[in-house]
């Protein structure tokens, strides 16, 4: 596969997943493929989300195309955020804006505050539609720490870990994190494809 879209205008995910996927293919974004991709990913599931991106990219680059879906699922919130995770705070909400307002929900909540965090990729190649989940459990701390990543990762530690994602380097992230093990698996299915002559 010579050439992979990734459906996102986020460059912090874009530079995950082509730090994970690395040579095997070149990954391109919406902007590098020239493509105007903003469909209203409007399911009540991760799947269903990543489903409405990656059909909506594809129709138009006819390119192999990815596309994902996150949801930070809070226990002592039934699940929330889910879905609602990039909106949390509002459709045009920031990164320090949803982590606010996760933390304020939480107040009172004692540790361990439990959460797991999912992404769901999507495929659209020759061959059809595939998915590939990533799962990682582990609890939202009682404050902010560390200043890399992005999205929730200053407040979610993972089960087994002394330190947020925030706190760790992008390569210990990804060996452990819940893209991470979603884009391990979508590595596994291309280095199974025969490479292109």
């Amino acid at each position: 596969m010579e050439k992979l879209l990734f459906a996102t205008n986020n460059t912090h995910k874009l530079a995950e997943v082509r730090q994970i996927l690395q040579e095997r293919c070149a990954l391109i974004s919406l902007a590098e493929a020239g493509v105007q991709s903003n469909p209203v990913a409007d399911a009540p599931t991760l799947e269903g989300n990543a489903l409405i991106k990656v059909r909506d990219a594809h129709r138009l680059s006819q390119l192999p195309t990815i596309a994902d879906d996150t949801g930070l699922e809070v226990e002592a919130l039934d699940g929330a955020p889910g879905v609602y995770s990039a909106r949390f705070a509002g459709e045009h909400a920031t990164f320090e804006e949803n982590v606010a307002l996760l933390l304020e929900r939480l107040q009172g909540v004692p540790a361990p505050r439990r959460a797991c965090f999912r992404t769901v990729i999507a495929l659209i190649d020759e061959y059809g539609t595939h998915f590939f989940e990533g799962a990682v459990n582990g609890e939202i701390t009682l404050e902010r720490s560390g200043d890399h990543g992005f999205g929730y990762d200053p407040v979610f530690r993972p089960e087994g870990c002394q330190q947020t994602f925030a706190e760790l380097s992008s390569e210990e992230k990804n060996a452990m994190s819940h893209r991470g093990r979603a884009v391990q698996r979508l590595a596994r299915y291309l280095h199974a494809l025969p490479l292109d002559e």
